[in-house]
């Protein structure tokens, strides 16, 4: 993996459940615009996705949309993924013929999943309709007009439309009218702000023990009384010690012995995990990104050499906002954090607001700001695949 970076956009599905993930990539070697080296590049993702990374490592159970282009498909490079687990996402720029139109028939009979991108009608590219599973309708670049006309264009056809580069839920609920069965984009991530709305009893009570767990003279035993007092986390202490993750030789059987063996930097992480979650009912893939920030944000204090106390806590409630549908200074400002923790997450300044930018720009896939001190890319892109990994453990072991 030494001279390529994975990363992943969701795709959901109309429950808003994550369906797949399209991968996204970038070599240091490769001009992703010279189409030799966007071929290698597939090639190449290929290669480190399914042998070195494992393709369930990156997408779990889910599906993975992987980009092809002209010479992937006319050499079949699909034939060596599993069909179950990939879709064969073929790229605007793929220059369509006779061959191409054969090739991608016969993935389709196989078995495929075929999705065409960034698609807009033509002579061309209409053989591929007839046959195609998915359209990836990129309605940023349309606008809402010619999406609308577009949808009614290609309701004869059996195709499930996906709407990419969707920013907001109120775009979100609009497509989802329009009859689009698959979203992505980064509306998820956004709170859905509602005038007036006020935090429940039972999210009070999860921001006052995060208040609680996040005062810097806390103790273990303010920890051990408040985890005692609550059946319901006492439990879930116990159950997620007592887990796989952990590997135990003995279980632990007390909330004093659990406290003691994880230690109080461990401790609050986990607090401040199942605090987050409680507080909100939002997708999985909400909290899961709050849990892949988080780690990250550490692991790039450690790479860095930096004292990475507060980076975790950081990464997480920068996603604060998402949970409680509220603006992030608001939701901020019911907890007692230190002044350099807030300017961090809404300015993105000092060392923890830059690991959040490097952060939040891989999410985006902003290739520029994906940077923080003197790391590789390569490095951060490591960061990122670990923190997807630990990410998905812990939210198998805090349900």
């Amino acid at each position: 993996m030494a001279d390529i970076i994975i990363g992943r956009q969701q795709i959901f599905d109309q429950n808003l459940d994550i369906y797949a993930y399209e991968l996204l990539f970038r070599g240091n070697d490769f001009d992703l615009n010279h189409k030799d080296d966007a071929t290698q590049a597939t090639n190449q993702i290929i290669t480190d996705t399914l042998l070195e990374i494992g393709l369930n490592t990156i997408v779990g159970q889910n599906k993975a949309f992987i980009n092809f282009t002209t010479q992937n498909i006319l050499d079949k490079t699909p034939l060596h993924l599993p069909k179950d687990r990939v879709v064969v996402e073929v790229l605007e720029s793929v220059e369509v013929d006779a061959n191409i139109v054969a090739n991608l028939k016969e993935l389709s009979d196989l078995g495929y999943i075929i999705a065409l991108d960034d698609f807009v009608f033509s002579d061309a590219w209409t053989p591929l309709v007839e046959f195609a599973d998915i359209i990836k309708l990129d309605i940023m670049e349309m606008g809402e007009a010619k999406t609308r006309e577009l949808i009614k264009r290609l309701e004869p056809y059996k195709v499930k439309l996906l709407a990419e580069k969707v920013e907001t839920y109120a775009e979100y609920q609009y497509l989802l009218g329009l009859g689009c069965e698959y979203f992505q984009g980064f509306f998820f991530n956004k709170p859905n702000i509602v005038s007036g709305k006020r935090i429940s009893v039972n999210q009070t009570s999860a921001i006052q023990l995060l208040n609680t767990v996040n005062n810097p003279d806390v103790e273990f035993e303010d920890l051990t009384k408040i985890i005692s007092l609550d059946v319901g986390l006492s439990y879930k202490l116990l159950h997620y010690i007592n887990s796989a993750f952990f590997a135990l030789p003995n279980k632990v059987s007390s909330i004093n012995h659990a406290i003691s063996y994880l230690g109080l930097k461990e401790i609050k992480r986990w607090v401040n995990i199942m605090t987050l979650a409680s507080i909100s009912d939002k997708p999985e893939a909400v909290m899961q990104n709050a849990l892949i920030r988080g780690k990250m944000c550490e692991e790039l204090a450690s790479l860095g050499g930096a004292k990475s106390d507060h980076f975790f806590l950081i990464g997480i409630l920068s996603n604060l906002d998402s949970l409680l549908d509220m603006p992030l200074d608001e939701a901020l400002s019911q907890l007692p954090l230190a002044d350099d923790i807030v300017s961090a997450i809404l300015h993105k300044k000092g060392l923890g607001g830059e690991a959040l930018k490097c952060v939040i720009s891989y999410e985006h896939w902003d290739i520029s700001l994906i940077a923080f001190k003197d790391i590789d890319q390569a490095l951060i892109g490591e960061a990122y695949i670990k923190s997807i990994s630990w990410a998905k453990d812990i939210i198998a072991n805090i349900n």
